[in-house]
């Protein structure tokens, strides 16, 4: 590992995080599935920027991302992005309420994206990402009003909901 550089820091801030007072099986599935997918999306970004690519945790954090690749096109998960644009043009408020990590990877508009994994904001650009954008996009997954609307009963499942009965 090299020096403890800002990355790291903020991996530690990531895993300091908890789901302890939420009951996740309650969780929409497909939500629940973008939710993790995001955290692990987070954390392999950070491993690669803290420690050796090759290291044994960015390996096991490929494993997984491999293994989502497919678990990505089960039941109506395909539908989730399109959900993403479609609650843009319907509800702009509501999109904007979003976590940024939602928002930037999957509006069509965006550039962002994952590459290899890795969250890339802009394709065209080398510089690394700041770390305050990492630290801002946990805050946002692991908000407790944002929880909230993950719940089957939920506010935002209920619209993923509507949604995924007109494709």
């Amino acid at each position: 590992m090299q020096e403890i550089s800002e990355y790291f820091q903020v991996l530690r801030h990531l895993y300091g995080k908890s789901l302890i007072l939420e009951d996740t099986s309650t969780f929409h599935p497909v939500l629940r599935f973008y939710f993790m997918d995001a955290v692990a999306h987070l954390d392999y970004t950070l491993g690669t920027m803290a420690f050796n690519f090759l290291s044994v945790k960015n390996e096991m954090a490929r494993e997984y991302l491999r293994w989502r690749i497919d678990e990505e096109q089960k039941g109506d998960r395909p539908k989730f992005p399109g959900f993403i644009n479609w609650l843009k043009t319907r509800d702009e408020d509501r999109y904007n309420d979003l976590p940024m990590m939602w928002r930037d990877i999957y509006d069509t508009e965006d550039p962002a994206g994952y590459r290899s994994f890795r969250i890339v904001l802009d394709p065209d650009s080398n510089a690394p990402i700041p770390a305050r954008f990492f630290y801002d996009a946990i805050e946002e997954l692991f908000d407790r009003n944002f929880l909230k609307t993950l719940y089957l009963d939920a506010s935002l499942a209920r619209l993923f909901d509507e949604y995924a009965k007109t494709c």
